[in-house]
């Protein structure tokens, strides 16, 4: 487990050095100062665990995720608790309160070590900018940052079952979620790994995983059922292409 320490403190950045000592499969492989010292080190880095501070110099810790396309697992270390609901909306494993005790960090580690087990690194960014490379198909287990307005969150690509066109943005469906980003389909197909995620028509995207029932439709085409909805009319041309790929 990488972890890198992100608080203005140097002092207590040195306390966590010290904690986490005792753990044989950490391993501290940096420190930021800042958000700015931050964004470069997780780029050199890639950790797998930020230990992160809230209130910084310049920007917060909240304003540093919001900034991200993709991120490490986060667990926040802070003197303030009044921001604990705000840091388990964007799915922050942990919230330690200093002075940190050793068995809240512990616990917080092994948080970090059931969300390591099926993905042992952090992915690439999943939402790449169309000036950046074609980068290689994403797993299912890569987490992902997700910005819709004022909200944000960290979601495993898994989680959603489904992309769809909603005006000029792509609208994303995981749990009880439904944010907006500005990707096209044709860019974020591009980035899914075709053995999980399929395009279903010109509109929509759906996660094979998630499919719950399939029913004949007009046309020779096909419905599909995803669980916790919607229903999916697929196009007759990729209807073929599904039948093929599941050898219905």
């Amino acid at each position: 487990m990488n972890i890198l320490l992100v608080d203005d403190s140097r002092l207590a950045r040195t306390e966590l050095r010290h904690l986490l000592q005792v753990f044989p499969d950490v391993t501290v492989i940096g420190e930021a100062r800042h958000a700015a010292e931050a964004r470069t080190r997780i780029q050199e880095l890639r950790p797998d665990v930020l230990l992160l501070d809230i209130h910084m110099p310049g920007e917060t810790g909240f304003e540093l995720l919001a900034s991200l396309e993709a991120a490490p697992h986060v667990v926040f270390t802070t003197a303030y608790d009044e921001y604990a609901l705000r840091a388990f909306e964007v799915n922050a494993l942990d919230y330690l309160l200093k002075p940190i005790e050793a068995h809240r960090l512990a616990a917080a580690l092994d948080k970090v070590r059931t969300k390591l087990r099926p993905a042992v690194a952090v992915e690439a960014p999943a939402f790449t900018t169309p000036e950046e490379p074609a980068a290689t198909p994403l797993t299912e287990h890569a987490q992902v940052f997700v910005k819709d307005g004022e909200k944000c969150w960290f979601v495993r690509l898994a989680d959603i079952r489904l992309f769809e066109i909603n005006g000029s943005y792509t609208q994303i469906h995981f749990h009880e979620h439904r944010p907006l980003i500005p990707r096209t389909l044709q860019h974020l197909e591009q980035r899914l790994d075709p053995r999980v995620f399929f395009r279903a028509n010109r509109q929509q995207i759906i996660n094979l995983k998630w499919v719950e029932g399939i029913e004949p439709w007009f046309s020779n085409s096909l419905k599909i059922r995803l669980r916790g909805g919607p229903e999916v009319e697929v196009s007759r041309q990729q209807s073929v292409r599904f039948r093929e790929l599941l050898s219905l």
